[in-house]
């Protein structure tokens, strides 16, 4: 963790000695340094002008969105995650944050806490802000702001300009605004129906054709006017955007998939009400009408006029694009209001990973469909329907009320046959992106199928494997020979962004180490869908031993977050692996000591690494009948976990409760040194997990260490064409 900047070394400067110690001797200026950066008494605050609005859905998994108001980064959070944000006023240091989620939740959330903490301070939101010291040399090192600006056209194929914000509000506050004025939208939306009934008109009565004799001039009028149009469009959400009293990120001009698109960042919608959303999303295509209503009524009055065929192509155009842009099974902004107006914000993303992972899973196992379940296959099968009507509909389109175009300008020389080239490249945009996004698809599926192949040929990733194994706690004891012999046995699995590697419930066949991405461990609900995360993995992080060892099934279901790979160690491999280290004396009683750490419910969503850095920091213990663990009045200094037995709890004499298996007490003492407030004494013969204060410093300062950000915490909306 990068702690935000303070005045290290004059804080050094003024170290005093420590009591015995001579002056200017280094070991106080060094303990003095640790005490600096030492996680555990780090207090984020966050800044005062940070906002949080929470988001309950219809169908759960409710969530909030945090936003940094001075550079518009927004997070999203889940539930208790946004526990976790509201402590963070400044008066809590990160131990006191987790041992009071632990008192909440029972559930001791080491790396979720500093994962979060971690991702809050680079992302602005914490006080005092965070300083990017390497961003900062690399700009000092290349000053240029063209050459920034042309790696970044190269890099994102976009121009993006950061004041747009400031000329929408000037054009909102200087007039504009009136369009948001209840009548004034009523006038609008009845040109726009009353100009479509025009066009209805021309189109029935048969007075224009798509064709003409000057086919370069018109296609160049064509395109400003369309370049015109979705200029108005993109202008129409960047009014709601101000109207509704957010701000616009940025605007600009990219090349999206090869087709030229006008945008705006409007990631900050993502504070607004849904209803708002939905009319921050209307705006766009409801200018878009207007304009298109008003070609047509022109060319619809005025016949005979020199350019009332180039409007009433331009009506045909639009009205086109209009109806592909409102179709929600699209990405654009009908999609954008049905996922509002069902409450179900990622939509898309979640339907097709369900229909492409998940469906054909429950089908073949014959688990029941949940409501959210359904509505989500039906979109995507839908989708994919929609998808295969679109190439159909789109020949149709072209062959009916272009086809005498596209064929004179396919004959009309070089000039024409270029401009027809981008005209298809302008109008046929989604369908382009559609083929590349399959391109990229079977790119990627021949290339892990080659992955594969090379690893069984190569050695050089037998040895990463063995390296991650070797590094992970719980095979310290592992003897070089058998961990080459592992690595030989080792499987490369890829894993595609959305697919799920295992899944809660199943049999547990076999253990993974991530090589590279990132991976999100959830918690499922099978009644209502629900989902709670529970951990993010990256390289060099583990899941599935335990499970293994326990002959249970799985206790969560662990996804990718993004395109990742894992190294997979099937249950015979594994079963080998214990059975060759029957007789190394340490191995059997590290894995027997980290699953009963794991059968505690303090402890039973961490992982394997993390339980190993339990047992390093604390111990087992065990208490015969009528031992008093601790007294009311002594001193605190340690926390206690259940494994077996029972206790009781007994305050100025008298009994209050008693304790079993499970259950855990002292965790106050993790905090401070306080006096107890009660005598704990067993009854039966007890053991417990003991972990002191200096121990939980150091398992703290160890989960920052090891932490893994969330590549999908940090979200973003824009407006595209």
């Amino acid at each position: 963790m990068r702690l935000a900047r303070v005045d290290v070394w004059g804080r050094v400067r003024e170290a005093k000695p420590e009591p015995g110690e001579a002056p200017g001797k280094p070991g106080g200026v060094w303990r003095r340094l640790a005490a600096e950066f030492d996680p555990t008494s780090f207090r984020p605050r966050l800044a005062s002008d940070v906002e949080i609005k929470e988001f309950h859905l219809r169908w759960g998994n409710d969530y909030a969105m945090i936003a940094n108001p001075r550079d518009l980064v927004h997070y999203r959070l889940e539930t208790g995650e946004l526990e976790t944000v509201r402590l963070m006023d400044g008066s809590r240091t990160i131990k006191d944050i987790v041992v009071e989620r632990f008192q909440a939740s029972g559930e001791l959330e080491l790396e979720g806490v500093a994962d979060l903490v971690r991702q809050l301070q680079e992302g602005g939101f914490l006080d005092p802000p965070f300083v990017d010291t390497y961003g900062a040399v690399r700009r000092a090192m290349d000053p240029s702001k063209t050459r920034a600006k042309a790696r970044e056209f190269m890099r994102t194929l976009s121009v993006e300009w950061s004041e747009a914000d400031r000329a929408v509000r000037w054009l909102y506050q200087h007039g504009l605004r009136f369009l948001f004025n209840r009548w004034v939208a009523i006038i609008g939306l009845a040109i726009g129906i009353v100009g479509f009934l025009a066009f209805l008109q021309l189109v029935r009565s048969g007075d224009f054709s798509l064709s003409g004799r000057s086919l370069a001039i018109e296609f160049l009028i064509l395109g400003t006017l369309n370049y015109f149009i979705t200029f108005t469009h993109e202008l129409g959400h960047a009014l709601g955007v101000i109207h509704y009293g957010r701000r616009i990120k940025g605007a600009g001009f990219m090349i999206y998939y090869g087709a030229p698109a006008w945008f705006i960042e409007a990631s900050d919608t993502l504070m607004l009400d849904p209803g708002k959303r939905i009319v921050q999303c209307f705006a766009g295509p409801v200018a878009e009408i207007m304009v298109a209503g008003v070609a047509s009524l022109v060319a619809w009055m005025y016949p005979d006029a020199l350019l009332s065929p180039t409007l009433y192509k331009f009506a045909v155009l639009n009205y086109f694009i209009i109806f592909m842009n409102l179709i929600p099974l699209l990405e654009l902004d009908g999609y954008y209001i049905l996922s509002d107006a069902i409450h179900v914000p990622d939509l898309r993303p979640r339907s097709l990973s369900f229909i492409r992972y998940d469906l054909w899973h429950k089908l073949r196992v014959g688990d029941r469909f949940s409501k959210q379940e359904a509505g989500l296959a039906l979109y995507g099968i839908l989708g994919i329907a929609f998808a295969a009507f679109s190439l159909y509909a789109s020949f149709f389109f072209w062959q009916h009320l272009f086809g005498n175009l596209i064929a004179q300008m396919w004959n009309g020389g070089p000039l024409t046959r270029l401009l027809l080239i981008v005209l298809a490249l302008l109008i046929a945009g989604p369908l382009v992106r559609g083929v590349v996004t399959l391109g990229r698809t079977g790119y990627r599926r021949v290339r892990a199928l080659w992955r594969g192949v090379r690893f069984r040929l190569e050695q050089g990733w037998r040895v990463e494997a063995a390296e991650l194994i070797d590094e992970l706690p719980l095979f310290d004891d592992v003897p070089v020979e058998a961990l080459n012999d592992l690595a030989g046995r080792v499987r490369l699995r890829p894993v595609a962004r959305g697919q799920a590697v295992v899944r809660q419930g199943e049999r547990s066949e076999a253990f993974y180490v991530v090589r590279n991405g990132t991976l999100q461990a959830v918690e499922e609900d099978p009644q209502s869908g629900d989902e709670r995360v529970l951990r993010v993995l990256g390289r060099g992080e583990s899941f599935g031993e335990l499970g293994l060892l326990e002959a249970q099934p799985r206790a969560a279901t662990v996804r990718a977050l993004e395109e990742s790979e894992v190294f997979e160690i099937d249950k015979g491999t594994f079963d080998q692996l214990l059975a060759d280290m029957a007789e190394v004396p340490d191995f059997a009683p590290t894995i027997q000591q980290v699953t009963e750490l794991r059968s505690l419910p303090p402890f039973q969503h961490l992982e394997p690494v993390q339980l190993s850095e339990l047992l390093e920091h604390g111990e087992w213990v065990n208490f015969e009948p009528g031992r008093e663990v601790i007294r009311q009045g002594d001193p605190g200094d340690a926390f206690y976990a259940i494994r077996s037995g029972q206790v009781e709890v007994i305050r100025d004499g008298d009994r209050i409760r008693t304790l079993g298996p499970g259950a855990y007490f002292g965790e106050v003492a993790l905090l401070q040194d306080v006096p107890r407030t009660a005598t704990v004494r067993t009854m039966t013969p007890v053991r417990a997990y003991r972990l002191d204060r200096e121990g939980f410093d150091r398992l703290i300062g160890e989960s920052f260490r090891s932490g893994t950000l969330n590549p999908q915490a940090a979200v973003g909306r824009a407006g595209l064409h």
